[in-house]
């Protein structure tokens, strides 16, 4: 069954008589256009991909399920194919449409005499599809994962006290480059000391001194698939808190791998981490999910994180990212893309993690 084909079904499930595709990643998923603006008109016959003057060749050869309808500046165009059609109801985005444009676009519809058409907010059709990948996404997840993973070898192996935590992002994405990704995943966190307390430390200019711990986070984009993984290291000796910290955060990450299963909630494979590291008396220091889905989005369905309820079945790609953060000294965590495969999790990320995580 094609894409096309799922969503129609769900359209006819939840009683849609048409859907108006905004979200980039979803438009991407759903017609194969890559270009940067543009909304597919989905209803029970029509697939339409509407664009404007920049992307229509580009269209056609991306998108061959689809009709091209050029499109200029407003929303006349679209009041007008509801119109053609006879489309009364057209569900939209409701997470991805802004209330600017939803206001120029419902006028757009009152103003066109011969459009009757109600505009529906919808939520969430087309990502519990994206959740599920197939065959040739895992093939490209897997590739941007093996180049992350080069650069982590190729990078860490080099580092020394005093270069910056900025030289060592620039090396991770000129590595990543030199091997065929499109870009970085995602702005490349290095955190050194206590800026690894900062889940989303920006790479700065702090030089990276002796037995601080250092989080490493980062992924390759390739054809437009992203990987995602995380390594916490320290140059030369750790103090005790690094030991018990990363040992701490170890169990959790391997914990949650060896035992989260297929039909388990994505909130119940979260629990198992999350009372792991409070059980250990730091669950006041963990404050984000546990994981979440990747694919096109860094960032997709499902949801790896407290009483979330999608379910996890085989094929879906998420990550397993447990962290413990303390201020003014620093943080820890460790995170591997996986796939849930035949019932269990299995890592696509190889880097190391239970080998001795101190570089010199």
């Amino acid at each position: 069954m094609t894409r096309l084909q799922k969503l129609r079904q769900m359209l006819s499930k939840e009683k849609l008589e048409s859907l108006l595709v905004s979200t980039p990643d979803n438009r991407r998923y759903l017609s194969g256009f890559t270009g940067s603006a543009g909304y597919l008109l989905i209803t029970s016959q029509e697939a339409i991909l509407c664009t404007d003057f920049r992307y229509t060749q580009q269209a056609g050869q991306q998108a061959p399920e689809f009709d091209i309808h050029r499109v200029g500046p407003g929303y006349a165009w679209l009041s007008e194919l509801c119109a053609k059609f006879k489309i009364q109801q057209l569900g939209f985005e409701s997470g991805n449409i802004t209330v600017a444009a939803h206001s120029l676009i419902t006028a757009a519809l009152k103003e066109n005499p011969s459009s009757q058409c109600v505009f529906t907010p919808t939520n969430g059709l087309v990502e519990p599809m994206r959740a599920v990948k197939e065959p040739e996404e895992l093939a490209l997840i897997s590739r941007a994962m093996e180049i992350a993973d080069n650069a982590f070898g190729e990078v860490t192996s080099t580092i020394r006290v005093g270069e910056t935590e900025e030289s060592v992002a620039w090396r991770l994405e000129k590595s990543m480059r030199e091997q065929g990704a499109e870009a970085p995943a995602f702005d490349t966190i290095v955190g050194a000391g206590p800026n690894a307390a900062l889940p989303h430390h920006r790479a700065d200019r702090t030089p990276i001194t002796e037995g601080v711990p250092i989080v490493i986070d980062f992924g390759a984009r390739y054809q437009g698939y992203n990987s995602d993984m995380t390594r916490t290291i320290c140059i030369g000796k750790p103090d005790e808190t690094f030991r018990v910290i990363y040992d701490t955060v170890l169990g959790a990450q391997l914990t949650a791998s060896a035992t989260i299963r297929e039909g388990m909630t994505s909130g119940e494979a979260d629990f198992i981490a999350r009372s792991l590291i409070e059980e250990a008396g730091y669950g006041d220091k963990f404050g984000h999910s546990l994981g979440h889905g990747i694919g096109l989005a860094v960032h997709e369905e499902p949801r790896v994180g407290p009483n979330a309820e999608m379910l996890l079945i085989d094929q879906t790609v998420f990550t397993i990212e447990p962290g413990i953060y303390i201020p003014g000294w620093g943080g820890v965590r460790i995170e591997d893309t996986v796939i849930m495969d035949q019932g269990s999790v299995k890592s696509l990320t190889r880097s190391h993690k239970n080998e001795n995580p101190y570089t010199t």
